[in-house]
């Protein structure tokens, strides 16, 4: 599955300048009422939002629908709003797109330090409900005490979604073109073949929207939001991708800026000036993850499906059999093949709820190819748990949240990640790919370094590329894994020291972030969202649970 996803026949829901309210559609019922008036900007100088001059947020009842799985007695915690915004913030001529909201109210009203901003990463991941699983991320003096906003930033989910395609059935034909590995020069052209199409189908219906998708952009959208419930400061918490966004929000708005935790980060100064280094780089992580993984698979022995023998060995074996053809395992309809099997580990590699699964699926592939050697080790017998096709190890995105079927993945990326390359030269890259990272290189070649230099608006974007030391009155708090796939660890350390005022938390764990996993870091994290207490320098936490181990009674 490409990172791009299934899209749906929808327009782009500009409102030009000028014209009434956009129709409400499905999305906006979902998400509850739309805010009044046009878009109003009411910056200072400095270009942040003050509260008093941009219109307030409209909150109204929440539709049942996106309230889905909230508990009867809690309903009334919760309201609705859509909160209209210029779609480029320095030229009101070009309309306004509505962004969805959601709040969760903090649950000691008297007690009440303001809103707290939620956004689970991707680019595409909808974050709307994301206060539904507050309970899930923090402790509870976090939500007695603030308001949980999640929200859909621009072109993703209920927020106006970025739309390339005018059918379903168009968007088919040019993501079934793409493999996910492709090595034989037929692969690869008609997968660079398929790169062109879709942009050419973005250039021609997915409107003005396309050429303002920046973080930049969100970030504006952001601080007038901030202004719009009242708030003379941010708090925000962001995952993943998230955390380019609230590190250029603190380097854009130091003095706006209240309490900011970001989760599982980028390289904010590489993936903004050098797309193509920032992607191999990425990478290696992955290639970081899966080695840590086979290691620990090796020394947990029979609590490891995949342990017996060489487990790294084995790995290898498999990715070079199937580079030559698939497996076809007993009782499977479809046959593994090389693309499905690199998309399965690098999206198991997220969470590492999911490694014993990871381990008893590798094991079944192996013993298809050595049907002589299979020996029972405790594997269950049936289908593959996670590999397979449907998987995505591209976004940068929380594990298990909703990735929404819009093409706002490329339209951030190819707007905040510039290649500087054409075409042309992503075989050889992919080539470099293989030799640095034999597992995931090709794979992640063959995503945004393929699809942004024929992407339309990739060289026409306003992004935000630095500088990144954030003058905030209180440090940025940077949490980082170990053994994170997505974001590699060497991310975090670049974050903390890019942003300067900054304090990193190390965790000793794996999968992709880590608030609601590691109870030392979310009790730091609340005392820092809370009372702003900044946790000390060179902390390394433990995560509540370590793969093929029983969950731990405390906590470092």
């Amino acid at each position: 599955m490409r990172a791009a996803a299934t899209v749906v026949a929808l327009g782009a829901g500009v409102t030009l300048a000028g014209a009434g309210p956009a129709v409400a559609g499905e999305a906006a019922a979902q998400a509850g009422a739309t805010q009044s008036g046009a878009a109003q900007t009411g910056a200072t100088q400095s270009g942040a939002a003050q509260v008093g001059r941009v219109a307030g947020v409209d909150w109204k009842a929440c539709s049942a629908a996106t309230l889905t799985g909230v508990p009867a007695d809690q309903v009334k915690l919760y309201s609705c709003a859509r909160y209209r915004v210029p779609v480029d913030h320095d030229d009101a001529t070009l309309g306004t797109i509505d962004i969805a909201l959601l709040k969760r109210a903090a649950k000691e009203p008297a007690k009440r330090i303001g809103s707290l901003f939620l956004n689970p990463g991707g680019p595409g991941g909808s974050g709307l409900r994301m206060p539904i699983a507050g309970a899930g991320y923090f402790q509870p003096p976090v939500l007695d005490r603030f308001d949980l906003i999640g929200f859909d930033p621009r072109g993703v989910g209920a927020s106006n979604p970025l739309r390339c395609f005018t059918t379903a059935e168009d968007a088919s034909e040019v993501m079934d073109s793409m493999a996910a590995v492709p090595r034989t020069r037929a692969e690869i052209s008609a997968t660079l073949a398929a790169y062109k199409d879709y942009g050419q189908f973005c250039k021609n219906n997915a409107g003005a929207l396309l050429n303002h998708m920046s973080t930049k952009d969100v970030v504006r959208d952001l601080d007038q939001l901030r202004a719009a419930v009242g708030d003379q400061k941010l708090s925000y918490v962001g995952f993943s991708y998230g955390t380019l966004i609230g590190s250029t929000y603190a380097a854009m708005f130091p003095k706006q800026t209240r309490a900011i935790v970001i989760d599982g980060n980028v390289d904010p100064q590489l993936r903004t000036t050098d797309g193509v280094t920032y992607d191999l780089q990425r990478a290696q992580g992955f290639e970081i993850s899966l080695d840590a993984f086979l290691k620990r698979c090796d020394q947990a022995g029979d609590r490891c499906a995949f342990s017996s023998g060489d487990p790294r060995a084995k790995f290898d074996e498999l990715r070079e059999y199937l580079k030559d053809q698939p497996i076809q395992l007993p009782g499977q309809a479809q046959k593994l093949d090389l693309g499905a099997f690199v998309g399965g580990v690098s999206s198991a590699l997220y969470s590492p709820a999911g490694f014993a699964s990871l381990a008893e699926d590798l094991q079944k592939a192996y013993d298809v190819i050595h049907p002589l050697a299979a020996q029972p080790q405790g594997v269950a017998p049936g289908g593959l748990k996670v590999l397979g096709p449907g998987k995505n190890g591209h976004v940068d995105l929380a594990p298990d949240s909703p990735y929404t079927g819009d093409d706002s993945y490329f339209g951030v990326n190819c707007a905040d990640k510039p290649m500087r390359i054409s075409q042309a030269q992503v075989p050889g890259i992919a080539g470099q790919a293989d030799r640095q990272s034999p597992t995931f290189g090709r794979y992640q070649v063959f995503s945004d370094i393929a699809g942004c230099p024929v992407w339309p608006s990739a060289k026409k974007s306003d992004r935000y590329s630095g500088p990144w030391h954030a003058s905030t009155d209180v440090p940025v708090v940077v949490v980082s894994n170990l053994y994170d796939p997505a974001t590699q660890y060497a991310f975090g350390r670049k974050m903390a020291a890019e942003l300067g005022n900054s304090r990193l938390l190390s965790v000793d764990s794996f999968g992709h972030c880590i608030l609601g996993r590691a109870l030392g870091v979310d009790q730091a994290v609340a005392g820092y969202l809370t009372d702003l207490t900044v946790p000390a320098e060179g902390q390394v936490f433990q995560p509540n649970t370590q793969p093929f181990q029983a969950a731990r009674t405390a906590q470092g």
